[in-house]
Order: C-alpha cells, then sequence, then structure tokens
C-alpha cells in the first residue's frame, strides 16, 4: 500500500531519511516536468529539481500540514526557476556578440530533413520561445501549470500565492497574448 505525502512528510519530519526519499521518488518527475517548460532547458530543470529539493528539506519544519506538499513544492521549484530565469537575462546581454556570431551557424539547415521542412521548424520553435518569453513570469508560469502539467485553478492560485480569479485572470492573458503573437503561422498554414 502506498504511502500518502502526509504520512510521508510526518516520517521526514521525524527524521526519517526514507520518508523524505518517498517524497522525491514521488515528485521528482513533475517537478522536472514543471522547471523544464519554465526554463525551456534540460540541465537547467535538473538543476532546479536539485535544488527544490534541497531547499524542501531544509525548510520542511516550516510546511504546514493542512496544504498540499505537492502545491508547496511546485511553489519553490517554480519560484527556484524564475529566480534561474532572471538571473540568465542579467548575463545575457555580456553574451550578446557572442551568440551573434553562433546564430549564423547554427541558421544553417541540417543535410536531413529538407531546408524547408528545418527553416519552418526553426521558425515556429523560434515563434513559440519568443512567445512565452513576452508572457510576464506570472503569465508563463500559470500557463505551464494549466496547460502542461493540468493543474486545476485553485492548485494554479495555491502554488503562486494567488486567488482564484487572479491565476484565471494570468492563465487567460497568457492564451491571449500567445494567439496573438503565433496568429501569424497558424494563419500560413
Amino acid at each position: 500500500m502506498e504511502e500518502t505525502d502526509a504520512a510521508a512528510v510526518a516520517r521526514a519530519k521525524a527524521g526519517d531519511k526514507d520518508g523524505f526519499r518517498s517524497l522525491v521518488e514521488r515528485h521528482s518527475r513533475s517537478v522536472f516536468r514543471l522547471a523544464y517548460r519554465l526554463t525551456g532547458n534540460e540541465q537547467d530543470a535538473e538543476d532546479v529539481v536539485q535544488e527544490t529539493f534541497l531547499r524542501a528539506y531544509k525548510q520542511l519544519h516550516h510546511f504546514e500540514s493542512r496544504a498540499s506538499f505537492g502545491t508547496w513544492l511546485y511553489r519553490i521549484a517554480a519560484n527556484y526557476s524564475l529566480d534561474l530565469i532572471r538571473s540568465r537575462r542579467r548575463h545575457q546581454d555580456q553574451r550578446a556578440v557572442a551568440e551573434e556570431e553562433n546564430d549564423a551557424l547554427l541558421s544553417i539547415p541540417s543535410p536531413t530533413p529538407g531546408p524547408d521542412r528545418v527553416a519552418y521548424s526553426a521558425q515556429v520553435e523560434g515563434r513559440i520561445a519568443s512567445a512565452m518569453a513576452e508572457l510576464s513570469e506570472q503569465e508563463r508560469t500559470a500557463f505551464v501549470l494549466r496547460h502542461f502539467e493540468g493543474f486545476s485553478i485553485e492548485e494554479i492560485a495555491a502554488t503562486l500565492d494567488l486567488g482564484a480569479s487572479a491565476a484565471k485572470h494570468s492563465i487567460f492573458r497568457a492564451v491571449q497574448k500567445l494567439r496573438k503573437s503565433l496568429e501569424p503561422i497558424v494563419s500560413s498554414l
């Protein structure tokens, strides 16, 4: 019989390392998916997973059992992912010149698929990444939690520390902005 999160948390708070290990095994994949969708980078997502569980372990005594452990953990992961994105943006200006040189090399199409297919795929991927980057941090996180992770409005609100109407509004704004930004691609099909 599988142990509940509440029982595993209680064991972990009592000093049982297997209790916390159970929580890590149960939630690490979903935390990775969230982190990957927010950061767009597998290595960053792995770092977020490690840091999330490290922070959760250190702060477990602050966790209140009346809340969902998964929601609490997602909040930690989302906040750390957003911190990572912010720090990456600060360093982007320093690397702008080097990236321009690399972009010229990356734009050469692969010989495997046809050049038109590669170019179109790159254009679509670039447009989607650009559209997601234009969203506010709150909108992007709410959108990812809702449409990629399948969270309910209530779970999103709890994760982002918002009211349900604010969570709905963030998702709505994200969808509207993405539709507007991606409309040229959709209409060209």
